[in-house]
Order: C-alpha cells, then structure tokens, then sequence
C-alpha cells in the first residue's frame, strides 16, 4: 500500500514538473528553480525532480540547453543561427530562437565555416536520440582567416592549420602564396569550398615569419583572434602631422594648473603617461586633488582616419613581450602623453577632500597641467615606506586618503581580487629566461583609488543629474550580480576546504564573505582554485548605454574615463562630458550601444590573446627544463586527468589519467577528485604533488607532467634518474622571484 502510495506520490510530481515546464515559454530552467516553484525543499524530492527533467530531456518532451539546464520545445522544424565549427567533428548551430545548441554532421554543414549565420532543417526528434540539423542556405558568411603552416609541393600548396575550428589543410595554388615557402607561418583566407570537396581552397593574406620565429609566433597569437598585429602606415604618417599646439588661444578656454604641485606613478618599463596627480593644501585645512587624464580627443577627431583605426582597435592590447598600441606611438607615447617637465592637454576630475577623505566638493574640467616627477612605482613604494624622498608629504598624505577610500570601499561591498599574475624575464630574440610575479603595493593601491574615485565621479556627473533632468545617452561599466548556481558551486566548494561563503542576502553581504575567503586562503594550497572559481562565478564587466551598476566594485555609476591612450570607450566618454557640458543634445542610443558591444567584444579577444601569450611563454619556458623536477598542487580534476599547478612559478600542465596506471581512476564530481577503484587512492584539488616535466607542445600551447612515483606510472623506471630534490634545486635557473605593477584601473 506504502509503494503504491510513494509511485502515485511519483506520477503527481511528475505531472506538476511537466506543467511548470509547459509554462515557461522560452526562458530556461534547472532543477533547484524547478523545486524552489513547487515547494519542493527535502532533498530527497529535490534530486527527484533533478531525475524527472533528465528524463523528459531523453524522450525529447525538454530540450537540454546545457548541463543541467532544460527548456521547453517551442519551435518549427525550420530555423536560423550561428554555425559553430570544430576541427573534431562536432560542429552545430545555435538556433536564434531559443539558444539551443543542435549537432550538425559534416555531411549537412553545406561547409558553413564558424561564425557563419545560416538556415538550418531541424529533424523530428526521436526518443533517445541527440537532435540533429542540416544547414539548407549559409544566409550571411563571416569574414575570417586561418592561421597554420605552409607547406609547398611542385604543383601547389597547403596551409597546415593551427584552428581548431577547421579539421582539414587549406590548398593554395601557387599563385597566391605571395612568396611563401614551406616552414613559414601564414594568414590564409578561403576563397572556395566546393560542395563535393574535403578541402577547401584559399589565397595566402600575409606571411608572418618562419615558424617558431618569436615575431611569427606572437602575430600568430594576434592573427587567432583577429587582432592586428602592424600599423597601417598612413595613420603613422597622419599622427606625425598632429602638432602638440598649446597655444595662448587653447590655454585661454582651460583651467591652468601648472603651478599645482603633480607627477605621474606608472611601471618602470611604461611610455605612455595617461593620468597623473595633483596636491595643493588648501586655507582651510582641507587638500584639493587632482585626477588629469590625458585629452587625446583635443587631438583625435571624430571620423578621421586615426580615429577610425582607434574605434576599430578599441583597446591597446598587452602581451608577455610587447604593447600593441590603440593609437600611434607619436600620439600615445608623445604629445598626449604626461612626461615630466611638459605642459599638456589635460581632462580632469579635481576633488577638495577632508582628512577624512570625505569629497566636500568636485569638479570636472579641461585643463592645462605641467608634472613635476615621473615615478616608478617602486620609487613611490619607497616613499611611502620610508616616508623620505621627492614630494614625501604629498606622496604619504595620498596613501593616506586613498586607504581610507578603499577601507570604506571594502565595507561597501567591493570584492578584493588582488591576484598573482605570472610574467617573463624575455631575452633579446623573445625567449623567456625567467618567471617573476606581479604584485600590487600601496602605491599601486593609491593610483588604483583615485582612478576608481575619478571614474565614479564622471558616471555620476551624468547618470544622475540634478533636479529632475533625464539621464543623457552614456557609456558605462558595468558589472551584473553572480550567476546564482556558480555562486552555489563557489559556496560548495570553499565549504569542502574550511571556508563560509554566503549565497543569499544583500550584495554588501555576500561581497563581504568572498572577501573573508579570499584573505583566508592566502598562501594556502587551494589558493588559485579557489580564487580562480571565485572570479569565474562573478559576470563579465562590459560596456553599455543600460546602467545596472558595478557589482564588483559596489557602485551604483561607473565609467572609464582614466586611460584614452590606449581604450576607446574613454575616448567616448570624454567626447561626450565635453558635448554634454556644453549644453549638446543626448546622441543617438543604439548607435552608442553598437560602439559599446564592439568596445566589450574587442577587450575579450585581446584578453584572450594575452593569455594564449602568457601560455605560449610558460610552455616555451619549461621546454627548457624538460625532466625537471618541480613540487606542485592539483589545481583542476578532469575525466580526462589532473591539472597541476607548479607551486615556484605557476605555470599549469596536465597528468593524463592514462598516466595513472595503477590504478583505473572514476571522477567523483562532487568531492572534486579521482579515485582509485581497487586501491581506493584519492587525488583532490588542493593536494600537493611532485611532477615531472614530460612533454611541452608549443604549437598546442601545451604542458603535460609525469607524477614522480614510480608505484603510479607505466612500468617501473625511475622517471628523474636522480634522487627528488626541491622544486627550487632542481630548477636549473633559479630565478628569484621579482616583484612588479599591478593594473591602475578595473
């Protein structure tokens, strides 16, 4: 009587899931807001609802739009979307409609390269079986390139392709190869891909270098991402014309602040000064202080050909061995630059403060200001440590201000994500030779505050305007709140180490005790997970015209506004304070909205590129210490094998799980390690382990470690031939440490 009660129980929540789903039209769903609607909360019913959806997702009532995320079929067998191709095979659509993610077999891609839009016959779907399309019209196709090797035949060519969106070699007839040979590095566009063709056909867009050339490899990494990686030549020659013109006439129209004591605070190794500070006592008793940026829209107008080149760019993009400049180095590095002993052009933000750093009264203006000092920030650090040197009381009374500012920050809401960021001592050909970590001190600190300070000050200035005036078209940073299921998975896993993290309350709340987390692991094996899973569970920051505040940061306004040397979106925001405190009408919304997708779009693939660098770098650098032996921490668990994270330098690499050989090893997601099916061996995130360097796969961007115990690897040699000293002994460098700058701004 009790089971047939328990299955009746079964089939009604079955029911009232499958209502709920029904409901929801297009909007997604997993299992814990599927319960929390039904008032479902033991977890015993939790995880049968959690069975119920994957279910329905296998008879194909429920599409699974991702792991554990499901909607509700709503949809026509003919649809339109995105083509997503990989060089494994499993190419797909992501149909505009509802973002599902349909599989595409090669035979009925129609050769759609990735990025393309296309038209897509969906088949009916059938119990138990993966949804499947065919590409019936390739509606608009992307501009792109491939990047690869060139190898040249008699009677025609080949690119050997490093994407991993193109499974086949491009061929090239010899008349397009622009003068490559085999061994270079090319960019190649396709040209034609017949229908009944494995290969498609292409024509040589620019020779990068010899393959594994420093130069080559670096264009390659810009090249992948649709990065440039020259100048054009004629917005070279169009900056050279621009003359620094600070004429009696354009002093006239600004605030002349040359005699205010200021200096600039940058890297030891920077050339493009775009924001310095100013200090003046004033009578009563309180300091006025000065945030000047740059005013490279003085010089750089609107639709001519450098601002063109400079929208497109959108940012200067940073890589382990160089800059690749938003404007040209005439500009950036010259007359809009803050050098010492110079009057410029300046955009500013000018704050009377108390001592207790409270913000009596602010202005914003254009100005003309004169630096006084250049300072490294070491130099800074020193006087701030020592209390002694150049400008010592301006220096001291800033760090002062500026911890009091972020104290109040802090206690705000703001999370702390001060982490350490690997860099490279390079030689004169581009070869790493040493690892050093980037730190950020109080003097980092102190420029961070005062640009932060600035940047709120500017978004409010025009987001909340006084009286009852409507807000004018703005660009703003914005960061959105948690995606709530990482933030639970965040919680999850810091609890397995020890540590609380709140998922529910007001943002100053949680904010607080990601920041106690994040202070508490500090120099702990489960350091970079931990602080890595914390930075992932946060949303993107992005630009755009819809203010929602930075969550990050704990502001309700916030801009870019502090560096137009090398980010467009400042650019934008300066053109517009100046046209808005001029009396000038709001400009057009989506047009400003298009340039701030670009803006956003281009600060990803150049924080993609400069990671693929610094990964190119750590596996170039440890290719020189192939068989070394080094003390690690597990740092991911796969199905696939374990993510070790050297504890001396932090570069990461791979143990394959066919490496493990003692063993057979099942992934225990939950508990986020391998273990062991006869011996019950365990290995968790967070444990220390001794790893060999076995393989380093440049053209992959890939390391791969050994475990050293002999008892855990494939037969029985020793795999170091030598007794297992130190990670730091065996590390024939022995690079120390080094410190450097952290990021002015966020």
């Amino acid at each position: 009587m009790a089971r047939q009660s328990s299955k009746k129980e079964a089939q009604m929540l079955k029911s009232r899931v499958s209502t709920y789903a029904s409901q929801q039209n297009n909007s997604t769903f997993n299992y814990k807001q599927v319960s929390h609607a039904l008032g479902v909360v033991t977890p015993q019913q939790q995880r049968q609802v959690a069975m119920i959806l994957a279910e329905m997702a296998f008879d194909g009532d429920l599409i699974e739009t991702a792991p554990g995320k499901y909607k509700f079929p709503n949809r026509g067998t003919i649809g339109e979307g995105i083509f997503m191709r990989r060089s494994n095979g499993k190419n797909s659509v992501v149909l505009d409609e509802d973002g599902e993610t349909i599989f595409v077999a090669e035979r009925n891609s129609m050769h759609a390269l990735n990025g393309d839009r296309v038209r897509v016959n969906i088949a009916a779907r059938r119990r138990g079986v993966e949804a499947e399309a065919e590409v019936i019209e390739i509606i608009e196709k992307k501009e792109q390139t491939f990047i690869g090797t060139l190898k040249v035949d008699r009677s025609f060519a080949i690119l050997q392709t490093d994407s991993k969106f193109l499974a086949t070699d491009i061929i090239i007839p010899k008349s397009k190869l622009k003068g490559g040979v085999t061994g270079d590095k090319a960019v190649v566009k396709i040209t034609e891909w017949e229908d009944d063709s494995k290969n498609p056909k292409g024509t040589v867009i620019d020779i990068l270098g010899k393959k594994g050339e420093n130069n080559t490899e670096i264009h390659a990494i810009l090249a992948e991402f649709g990065l440039p990686y020259k100048y054009p030549e004629q917005v070279e020659r169009a900056a050279g014309t621009i003359d620094a013109g600070i004429t009696d006439e354009v002093v006239a129209k600004r605030e002349d602040m040359r005699d205010v004591t200021t200096f600039t605070i940058d890297p030891k190794d920077a050339k493009d000064f775009d924001d310095a500070l100013s200090f003046k006592r004033l009578a009563n008793g309180n300091v006025e202080i000065g945030v000047h940026i740059a005013d490279v829209t003085h010089y750089v107008q609107p639709d001519t050909i450098i601002d063109k080149e400079a929208q497109s760019r959108a940012t200067s993009v940073y890589l382990v061995d160089r800059v690749v400049p938003m404007l040209p180095e005439h500009l950036s590095n010259g007359i809009c630059s803050l050098r010492p002993d110079e009057d410029k052009l300046t955009f500013s933000c000018v704050f009377e403060m108390d001592r207790n750093a409270k913000v009596v009264n602010s202005r914003i203006c254009r100005t003309v200001t004169r630096s006084n000092r250049r300072f490294t920030y070491e130099e800074a650090q020193s006087v701030i440590e020592t209390g002694t040197g150049d400008y010592a009381e301006e220096i001291t009374e800033l760090d002062r201000l500026a911890k009091i500012l972020r104290k109040e920050r802090y206690e705000n809401g703001s999370v702390d994500f001060d982490r350490v960021e690997v860099r490279f001592d390079i030689d004169e050909t581009g070869h790493p030779t040493g690892v050093y970590f980037k730190e950020s001190k109080d003097a980092n600190k102190l420029i961070e505050e005062f640009m932060l300070l600035a940047n709120k000050t500017v978004a409010k200035f025009i987001g909340c305007p006084k009286g009852r005036k409507k807000p004018k078209a703005f660009v703003y940073r914005v960061h959105d709140q948690p995606d709530p299921n990482k933030l639970a998975d965040l919680a999850s896993l810091s609890r397995n180490f020890g540590y609380k993290i709140k998922t529910s309350g007001d943002a100053g709340d949680i904010n607080r005790s990601i920041n106690k987390m994040l202070v508490d692991v500090k120099g702990k094996g489960e350091e970079n997970f931990l602080s890595t899973l914390a930075i992932r569970s946060m949303a993107k920051a992005i630009y755009t015209t819809t203010n929602i505040g930075h969550y990050g940061l704990g502001f309700d306004y916030y801009t870019h506004f502090t560096s137009p040397i090398r980010r467009y979106p400042d650019m934008m925001v300066h053109r517009l304070l100046d046209r808005y405190m001029n009396g000038g009408r709001s400009v057009n919304l989506d047009k400003l909205e298009d340039q701030c997708k670009h803006s956003s779009n281009m600060e990803q693939l150049a924080a993609n590129a400069e990671r693929a660098s610094i990964k190119f770098k750590q596996v170039e650098f440890m290719n020189d210490h192939l068989g070394d032996i080094y003390d690690g921490i597990i740092s991911g668990v796969t199905e696939w094998g374990l993510y070790v994270e050297i504890e001396e330098n932090k570069c990461e690499g791979l143990i394959p799980i066919r490496d493990l050989a003692d063993d057979y090893y099942d992934l225990d997601e939950k508990n986020y390690c391998l273990v062991g099916r006869r011996k019950n061996h365990r290995f968790t995130l967070g444990d220390k382990v001794r790893i060999k360097i076995a393989r380093a796969d440049l053209e992959k961007k890939q390391l791969d470690f050994a475990l050293v115990d002999p008892t855990m690897m494939r037969g029985d040699e020793d795999l170091s031939g030598k007794k297992h000293p130190t990670s730091a002994k065996a590390h024939k460098n022995g690079k120390k440490a080094k410190k450097r700058t952290h990021n002015k701004s966020k």
